[in-house]
Order: structure tokens, then sequence, then C-alpha cells
């Protein structure tokens, strides 16, 4: 939910990566597999809304949350909709536009979505006023930080470690990725990869979503409770790149 990168692979592959930055009393310990918005899914359900952050379909589709858009904004509940309830939305929408195009963002609490739809990576921010739509280049590396956590300095300090990490590398491998995503900002318990702020904001997972020419695998490390779990999902045909 609070550091999302996304490393391309071979062959047109890819492996998108998310550390959840959370409470942990919503950290769930299980992967859910799910066809209750018509398209089977494997994701991680929040505990408390009953939606989930990152979420991967057989229609070959992945979506992220962060939450905030651009800058920390005030909360200001009651919103229209959980935000994680809205990432099982999309998926009942035929396509990413469609989505952008469609679906009602008035009265949603500011979010990023990061969107991989058949192979085409999008960002999405919502600011309470207007979507912000980027279509990125799907050979590009990137990385996120969650407005609302990692504000202005801390956002782009982030992106520093980033850069340096790409710096001559030529190791993308998931190993490389999930030590990265281990130890980024190594030692700053506030802004690094692996933070805890004073045990009311900790990073409570870190999940995997690797694309393969055959399917998508969900890789869920639990770190409150020391475990991982995985699911792989079968692309429907028509579906695989």
């Amino acid at each position: 939910m609070c550091t999302v990168t996304y490393i391309p692979q071979p062959d047109g592959q890819f492996i998108l990566t998310s550390n959840r930055d959370e409470n942990a009393a919503r950290s769930p310990q299980h992967l859910t597999w799910s066809d209750e918005t018509g398209v089977g899914m494997i994701f991680p359900r929040d505990t408390a809304a009953g939606g989930t952050w990152i979420a991967a379909s057989e229609d070959n589709r992945v979506v992220c949350l962060l939450n905030g858009a651009f800058e920390k904004h005030k909360h200001q509940p009651p919103y229209r909709r959980s935000r994680g309830l809205m990432v099982l939305d999309f998926f009942t929408f035929p396509s990413a536009g469609s989505f952008f195009e469609k679906y009602d963002f008035e009265g949603m609490e500011p979010f990023t979505f990061v969107i991989v739809d058949d192979g085409q990576p999008y960002e999405l921010r919502w600011d309470e006023k207007q979507t912000h739509i980027r279509r990125l280049d799907p050979g590009g590396k990137y990385l996120w930080s969650s407005a609302t956590l990692y504000p202005g300095e801390a956002g782009e300090m982030r992106q520093d470690w980033f850069r340096d990490w790409l710096d001559g590398r030529e190791d993308f491998s998931l190993e490389a990725i999930q030590k990265f995503h281990r130890t980024g900002g190594e030692g700053d318990t506030w802004n690094g990869f692996i933070m805890n702020r004073h045990d009311r904001v900790q990073t409570v997972s870190i999940t995997n979503v690797v694309k393969k020419a055959e399917g998508i695998e969900m890789i869920y490390q639990d770190l409150l409770r020391n475990n991982v779990k995985f699911e792989n999902l079968k692309l429907k045909a028509g579906s695989e790149i």
C-alpha cells in the first residue's frame, strides 16, 4: 500500500511489489481467491473493510493501491466508499480505459492506483477534484511512495534510494527485488521501506505479483507472523502475453 515498485522482466513480463504500511490489526494472514466481481482474482483481503490494496485477475490485470495522490491531505470522513473496495470494483470493468471513463470518483478519499492492464502499465491519481492518468512505459522501472506517509522530502529521499539501487545494476531478479524491499533505507525506522512509527503504523507485509508467460504468481510475505503464502492464477485463454 505504501511502497510500490514496477520492474520489467524479460519477454514482456514484470514484477510488481508492494510493502504495506498499516496498523497491525488490519493485516490478513492469508491470500484469498474470489470470483465475486465476475472474474477470478487473488488478493490479500483487508480484515477491516473487506477490500484489498493489491489484486490480480485471470484476465491479465493487476491493481495496486497507495493512499494519497500528490501530497498529504486532511482526512475528512465520511467517504463514499472504501478505497480497498474500489480496487475490487476495478475488475468489474472490461478495461482500464473503461474504468477511467465511467467510474464515479466523487466522494472518494485521495489515492494512487498502479495498474497493469493486459501488459500496459498506468498510474491513476485522484486528488478529490480530478483524475490524473499517466500511461507508463512497460519497459520502464518505477517506484511510488504513499503521499500520506512520505510527503515532500521523504518521498524524494526514497526516490534517491531507488535511483542508487538502479545505478549500474544488471540483476533485477525476484530475489534482488525482494531484498531491496527489505533493505531500502535500512536503519531509518521512520521512512525506510521496513518502517515502524511507534507501533501505530508499521510495515506489515510485502506482496510480489510475478507475471509469467503462463500466469500470475502472488507471493505474500506476512512480516508480523514470519510466514509466506503463495497462490498461482492461470490466465484465461487469450489473456497471455
